[in-house]
């Protein structure tokens, strides 16, 4: 019976000792740190933060995640509630984003600032203050991937259009017109092959001819030098256009002497027709007057032998 005893007083006292150092444990484990709350509302998806993961500010850590869990009061929208040490500085302008950790895949809570607002951002216990939560490099390569996909099914559509039946015979048929081009060029070398034959002899006909050209240039820069000499030869003071100016010049004062001496001569001439024309209207008219001579002229007004009513 005493043994017994004994042993329950051992248990006993191993259970209370078990208990204390669990105790103590938990006394020197405790945390001492005074922290702010602070809350995020968010309807991105948030895989793998767990209550307890760690929050970071700018890679240090700050906190911790106190609860995760869905928003009563708006159905979809998942609220993240954390505390942060009270010197941590989270201001109007900090937001936050899920980042992971190494190969572990555990998430925790990365905060930022990009200095638009450095106003600090008060909370309480009794109303924590918001954030917002950006999407993390998960979330924007899942979007992008997602652009990229409807990208690429949009390519993949163009490319059957473009790849159809229609398209395909076109393109067949127009590969057949190039093949076709392509066989008559090769063609044209062989039919050129004679006219090249003959280029030789047609460059040394163009060297002749263009030797005859020098040729004749040179002449013709002898033919114009010798009509140079024979225009300075003529145009020269004692030369034959000097001779002939003053011949020019007797002809001229000859021909004024002759219608000088000719016009009087000319009127004279035009009188003596006139009195001549005059004599033969009048023997036209009165032939006899040869014989009896010309009849008088009739008396005019005041003369002797005027009569108003002779006719």
């Amino acid at each position: 019976m005493e043994n017994k005893a004994h042993a329950l007083l051992a248990g006993i006292f191993t259970l209370a000792l078990l208990i204390a150092a669990v105790l103590i444990a938990m006394w020197f484990n405790r945390d001492r740190v005074e922290r702010v709350p602070y809350e995020i509302a968010t309807t991105l998806s948030v895989p793998g933060l767990n209550p307890q993961a760690g929050v970071r500010y700018r890679g240090l850590d700050v906190g911790r995640v106190d609860a995760v869990l869905f928003d009563p009061q708006k159905p979809g929208r998942i609220l993240i509630r954390f505390s942060v040490t009270k010197d941590t500085p989270i201001t109007h302008s900090t937001f936050a984003t899920l980042s992971y950790q190494g190969v572990t895949g555990l998430a925790y809570l990365q905060l930022d600032d990009n200095g638009r607002d450095p106003t600090l951002l008060p909370t309480s216990k009794q109303k924590p203050a918001r954030i917002s939560l950006r999407p993390g490099l998960l979330d924007t390569l899942q979007l992008r991937g997602l652009a990229i996909l409807k990208q690429t099914e949009e390519l993949a559509a163009r490319a059957n259009q473009l790849l159809s039946d229609a398209n395909l015979k076109a393109a067949t048929s127009a590969l057949n017109d190039v093949s076709r081009a392509a066989n008559k060029l090769a063609e044209v070398p062989e039919k050129l092959q004679p006219t090249l034959e003959q280029l030789p002899s047609l460059t040394k006909r163009a060297d002749s001819t263009l030797a005859s050209l020098n040729k004749l240039s040179d002449q013709a820069s002898v033919l114009t030098a010798n009509l140079n000499d024979l225009t300075m030869h003529l145009n020269a003071p004692d030369g034959p256009f000097a001779g002939l100016n003053q011949t020019v010049d007797n002809v001229g004062s000859a021909a004024a002497m002759v219608e000088y001496q000719a016009v009087p001569l000319l009127g004279e001439t035009r009188t003596s027709m006139r009195a001549l024309n005059r004599t033969l209207e009048t023997f036209n008219q009165r032939p006899q007057s040869i014989l009896f001579g010309a009849s008088p002229v009739p008396p005019g007004p005041g003369e002797a032998g005027f009569s108003a009513a002779a006719p």
